[in-house]
C-alpha cells in the first residue's frame, strides 16, 4: 500500500507536468488533482508535526504479527536505505517532502485543474 501511495504522489506529479505539456485532459481532472494534493499535504503535515505515518504504524504492526521485524524508522527511510543505502537525518526527509509539495503547488498553478459542469464540457 505504501508503494502505491508513493507511486501515486511521485507518478502523479510526473503525469501532471507531462500531461499538462502534452495536452492530456485527464491530468487536469478536479478529483484527481484534489486527491493528489491531499496525499502530499498529509505527508508534509506528518513530517512537519513529527508524526509517524499511520500506514507505517499499521505495516509495522502487521509485520510483527507475521513474525518479521517491525520498522525502526519511517517506511520511506527504511526502503530508501535498503534501495540506495542513503541514511540521512529526519529533517532531510521533511525538507524533501516540503520541496516536493512546493513542486505540486507549482504544477497546480501552472496546469490548474478544471471542474466539469453537470452535463457539460470541462471549464477552462
Amino acid at each position: 500500500m505504501h508503494f502505491g501511495v508513493v507511486g501515486f504522489v511521485v507518478g502523479g506529479l510526473l503525469a501532471i507536468v507531462a500531461g499538462g505539456a502534452l495536452g492530456w485532459r485527464w491530468v487536469r481532472g478536479w478529483w484527481f488533482r484534489l486527491a493528489h494534493l491531499a496525499a502530499i499535504g498529509c505527508v508534509v503535515a506528518q513530517a512537519w508535526l513529527g508524526a509517524t505515518c499511520p500506514l507505517t504504524t499499521l505495516e509495522s504492526w502487521l509485520r510483527m504479527q507475521g513474525g518479521a521485524a517491525g520498522y525502526t524508522r519511517s517506511f520511506v527511510e527504511h526502503w530508501l536505505q535498503w534501495l540506495i543505502f542513503y541514511e540521512g537525518p529526519a529533517w532531510s526527509f521533511t525538507a524533501a517532502y516540503t520541496v516536493f509539495a512546493l513542486a505540486v503547488a507549482a504544477a497546480w498553478w501552472r496546469f490548474p485543474p478544471r471542474r466539469r459542469r453537470a452535463g457539460g464540457p470541462a471549464r477552462p
